[in-house]
C-alpha cells in the first residue's frame, strides 16, 4: 500500500484502512437491527413527586429498513437509506402510601434517514471490516399514550419536534461473495442532539375526601445501540458500466 493512501485513510477514519470499494456502483441492501438496552447508555428515565415514583425504562426494540451504498473511491463509500425504529418502554408507577405498584409496556415509533461515510479494511480474501461516521435526520409522526388500571395512572409521550438531528457511528464486518451479495453484521450507536421526547406521567387519586391529580415530566433521550444484520444484493460493476455506455450511445 502506498504511504500517501495510508495517510489519507488515517485522516478519514482514524485507523489504517485498505479497500477495494466498487467505484461508482450503487448497492441496495436490507437491514434488521434489534435494540440493545445497555445501562451504559442511560436507557432509563425516572421522576419523583411526593410519595410517587415514576419510571420509563427502555427494554428493547427493533429497527428495519433499506440501505443504499454508493462507491465513491477505492477506499470510501457513502451510505444512506430509510428505516423505521420501534422503541419499547416499560412504564411503572409506585405509590409508597397506598401500596400501588403497577407497570405496563408501550412503544414509540420513529423514522430515520441516515447519511454516513464508510471506510474499509480488508481482513481476508472475502472478509472486510468497515467503520462509519455520520448523521441522521429522525422523524416522529405522532405522540403516544397508555393508561393503566381504571385510569389511576397514565403516561403521555409527546415529541419535541417532528424532525430532529442525531449523530451516529457504526462498526461491522461483512462477507462478500462473487455473485450472491454481501452479508454484514455490526453495531450502530445512535444519539440525538437533544431529548427525543417528553414523558408526562400522571397518577390520579379518586378520594375520599377529594379527587387529586399528580403529574410530572421527564425527558426521553432516544439514545440506543443496535446489533445490525444486513444483506446487500450483488451488483456487477462491469455490467453497470456497460449499461451506461449503451445509454450514452442510444
Amino acid at each position: 500500500m502506498r504511504p500517501k493512501r495510508l495517510v489519507i485513510a488515517m485522516a478519514c477514519a482514524g485507523c489504517v484502512l485498505v479497500s477495494s470499494a466498487q467505484v461508482g456502483v450503487t448497492t441496495l441492501g436490507l437491514q434488521v437491527k434489534p435494540v440493545i438496552p445497555l445501562e451504559f447508555f442511560d436507557p432509563s428515565a425516572s421522576a419523583e413527586l411526593e410519595h410517587l415514583r415514576f419510571g420509563m425504562d427502555l427494554t428493547g426494540g427493533i429497527a428495519y429498513g433499506m440501505s443504499v451504498r454508493i462507491g465513491l473511491s477505492r477506499m470510501l463509500s457513502l451510505e444512506t437509506g430509510l428505516g423505521q425504529i420501534q422503541r419499547r418502554y416499560r412504564f411503572s408507577v409506585l405509590n409508597d402510601t397506598s401500596g400501588y405498584d403497577q407497570s405496563t409496556r408501550m412503544r414509540y415509533v420513529g423514522y430515520e434517514i441516515p447519511l454516513t461515510a464508510l471506510v474499509y479494511l480488508r481482513l481476508g480474501e472475502r472478509t472486510w471490516m468497515n467503520t462509519a461516521l455520520g448523521a441522521s435526520l429522525d422523524f416522529y409522526p405522532s405522540d403516544a399514550v397508555t393508561t393503566m388500571g381504571n385510569g389511576e395512572s397514565s403516561v403521555y409521550v409527546f415529541r419535541q419536534g417532528w424532525a430532529q438531528a442525531s449523530v451516529l457511528g457504526n462498526i461491522g464486518f461483512e462477507y462478500r461473495s462473487d455473485k450472491s451479495g454481501y452479508i454484514y453484521i455490526g453495531a450502530t450507536y445512535h444519539r440525538p442532539f437533544a431529548d427525543m421526547a417528553q414523558a408526562e406521567m400522571t397518577w390520579n387519586y379518586f378520594g375520599p375526601p377529594a379527587v387529586r391529580r399528580f403529574t410530572t415530566r421527564t425527558g426521553l433521550s432516544g439514545t440506543y445501540l443496535t446489533l445490525d444484520l444486513r444483506y446487500y444484493f450483488h451488483e456487477d460493476p462491469d455490467k453497470r458500466r456497460l449499461r451506461r455506455e449503451r445509454q450514452r450511445r442510444a
